[in-house]
């Protein structure tokens, strides 16, 4: 193994701004059927080479006439003409227009020889011939005089041949595909979407769709797709490659085969300092590193360099050089956020699109922040807009590199300069929203996870809940920043909130179908060797057990801690509700804590120790609010299932569809 470079000081963002720009990512221009040319962009000028429209034509319904004949005419006085025939589009006249005369023409038909102007239907009326035999041609009586050129749209009025119609750098949307299409052009010469070459690292990821084996700590392969689509939504093509391992021989053929068929070559993860990172050493060995490590977070492992070709490489031999490489984080979000910041910006350039439409808006920080690294950090926010006429609050939506929801939750970025050390409550922050049609969501909740919760929110416009736990809850309602938190037994904490209602559930212990250890209560985790699964201490179901266990150790006059210590797994703890009852599926866990609910649906056995109430919590100041109201109007029974006025709440049919679950009292009509 060669001696590796160390990259001891990371790049600022504009070094690394500078560095992508020095590589090449611009392919050749190419021709593409006018079908398939939507969003693309021109390579070169087009010019009409015949008259749009091509002769003169009728731009109403009427009669063709010479204009002369119709001097003078109006209402009290009108012109009579003989009718002399029809004109329809799509056909060549057969008629000539004499002095006179007129001929009935349709929209868009060509005028008939003779003929100078078009008098609109509405104007005209029909009268019958004039001899005794009644074979004379109808005659038109016209109400108005038209000038010279009246409703006709002459040949090249459009646009002329030769003109030019669209020039380079034009992105083909439905109105410039309409005029070529006007033009007769079948192909277009539109730049080259560059080919954009997406290999995903690392021994323990399987593409979505395929079976993962939690044992070996396999884990869906999120970057490839989630690139793959920031890619083309720029304006490449991407190019998914299989799953290179950590083995240097396959990482080596997998990015030059990469290299050779694109061109820029986008790999994620292993571009870690740890010294077991290959993809570092094919970059020295097969091409140039520009760049290793850049002052952000997240993202700090990014690499940027060249890739060498392989002779004739490409399709038709017509790849030679060097492709691009970019390294990205393996972390799902940092991925992104690099993409999105250094990356998306360069394909698009090659692309020759320009940068998208961006949306800031200015918000107050709802929460203290503190930050301190000495690099710019690129921090996912959230938006409430509380509709009083100040500026919508910001919070931070970060659960770590690794939490692909980070940006799901998110509404934008507020990038921290590496000076700043705290942003006080209250400060104002400029957003950078992941889009111009970012809407923050009418309602944010925060608490306890509930499967009751969760259809209850289905019937609120737009809501967006954090399932941080029902401790963490309260401490953010009472921080001010959500509308509502929903928590879940015990609590030790007050905030300034008005109660809008709530239900019961049945909690407990959830265990095999069939209960082959026989379990009948707590006691049994303590004295025996069972493998358990725990909720966090943020979680309202956690501390229901801990009041249980504190019971049973008074029970014992001994030590709650010492009886924990006696439960295997008690300190082993599972985020959501549902996943300690999954554990005891897989056969991971003899037992676990969670719902009646739950073990019913997943087929699993239930050991009951009580019931718990949930809570809903609407901050004071917010609770007349109109989202907040509606949540309350659902809990209180006020809306109807379906559109049944008579029928049952909706809320009501929500707990009877869920086993273990009762109304509480307080929501009684």
């Amino acid at each position: 193994m060669s001696d590796r470079k160390e990259f001891r000081d990371l790049a600022t963002p504009e070094a690394a701004r500078e560095a992508i720009a020095s590589l090449d990512l611009s392919p050749a221009p190419e021709a593409v059927p006018l079908r398939e040319a939507r969003g693309r962009v021109l390579a070169e000028r087009v010019d009409a080479s015949i008259d749009v429209p091509g002769f003169d034509r009728a731009s109403m319904d009427g009669y063709a006439v010479r204009a002369r004949d119709t001097f003078g005419a109006d209402e009290a006085d009108p012109v009579e003409l003989d009718l002399v025939g029809a004109v329809h589009a799509g056909a060549a006249p057969d008629v000539t227009v004499e002095p006179g005369t007129c001929a009935e023409i349709s929209t868009g038909a060509v005028m008939p020889e003779g003929a100078d102007a078009v008098v609109m239907v509405e104007r005209t009326d029909e009268v019958g011939g004039s001899d005794d035999a009644g074979d004379d041609p109808s005659r038109i009586a016209v109400r108005t005089s038209v000038a010279p050129g009246d409703h006709v749209m002459t040949a090249g009025t459009d646009i002329a041949a030769g003109a030019r119609a669209l020039g380079p750098g034009t992105r083909l949307t439905p109105r410039e595909i309409g005029l070529l299409s006007a033009l007769g052009v079948d192909e277009v010469p539109v730049e080259g979407r560059p080919r954009v070459g997406i290999v995903s690292t690392g021994d323990e990821l399987v593409r979505p769709g395929e079976e993962l084996d939690p044992e070996r700590g396999e884990i869906y392969d999120v970057n490839s797709t989630t690139i793959a689509a920031g890619v083309e939504e720029a304006g490449g093509e991407p190019v998914l490659y299989p799953h290179a391992g950590d083995d240097y021989d396959e990482m080596e053929r997998l990015l030059r085969r990469a290299a050779d068929e694109c061109d820029l070559v986008c790999s994620s993860g292993s571009t870690s300092a740890s010294a077991v990172d290959v993809i570092y050493r094919v970059i020295e060995a097969r091409g140039e590193l520009l760049l290793h490590g850049v002052a952000v977070k997240p993202g700090k492992p990014m690499l940027v360099g060249r890739l060498d070709r392989t002779g004739d490489s490409g399709p038709d031999g017509d790849r030679p050089g060097e492709s691009a490489y970019i390294g990205l984080p393996g972390y799902p979000v940092s991925a992104l956020t690099i993409f999105r910041t250094f990356v998306a910006p360069a394909i698009r350039e090659a692309a020759g699109r320009p940068e998208p439409a961006t949306a800031t808006v200015e918000g107050r920080m709802g929460v203290g922040e503190r930050y301190g690294e000495g690099r710019m950090r690129l921090m996912p926010v959230g938006l409430l807009d509380l509709a009083d006429g100040d500026r919508p609050l910001v919070y931070p939506v970060d659960k770590g590199s690794g939490a692909t929801t980070s940006l799901v939750e998110a509404d934008g970025v507020v990038a921290v300069d590496p000076d700043t050390e705290y942003l006080d409550a209250g400060e104002t922050v400029s957003v950078d929203l992941f889009s111009p049609d970012v809407r923050p969501p009418t309602l944010l909740g925060v608490g306890e996870d509930d499967p009751a919760l969760n259809r209850l929110l289905d019937r609120l416009d737009d809501p967006r809940y954090l399932a941080v736990g029902s401790r963490e809850g309260l401490r953010r309602l009472r921080d001010g920043v959500p509308d509502v938190a929903v928590t879940a037994g015990p609590t030790d904490r007050d905030a300034d909130a008005e109660e809008l209602g709530g239900w019961s559930r049945e909690w407990g212990l959830v265990v095999p179908e069939g209960n082959p250890d026989g379990v009948t209560g707590l006691a049994d985790l303590v004295d025996r060797d069972l493998r358990f699964r725990n909720r966090p201490t943020v979680s309202g179901l956690r501390r229901s057990l801990d009041a249980a266990l504190d019971d049973v150790a008074g029970d014992r006059d001994a030590d709650r801690r010492a009886l924990a210590e006696r439960i295997d797994g008690y300190e082993r703890t599972a985020k959501a509700f549902e996943s300690p009852v999954r554990a005891v599926v897989a056969g991971d866990a003899d037992a676990g804590l969670g719902l009646r609910e739950t073990a019913d649906r997943l087929g699993c056995g239930f050991v009951s120790l009580g019931e718990q109430s949930v809570v809903v919590r609407a901050a004071s100041d917010r609770a007349d609010r109109g989202p907040v109201a509606a949540l309350a109007a659902e809990l209180a029974g006020e809306g109807s299932e379906g559109d049944a006025p008579d029928g049952p709440s909706a809320f009501c049919a929500v707990l009877d569809d869920l086993s273990g679950y009762s109304r509480n009292s307080r929501n009684d009509p």
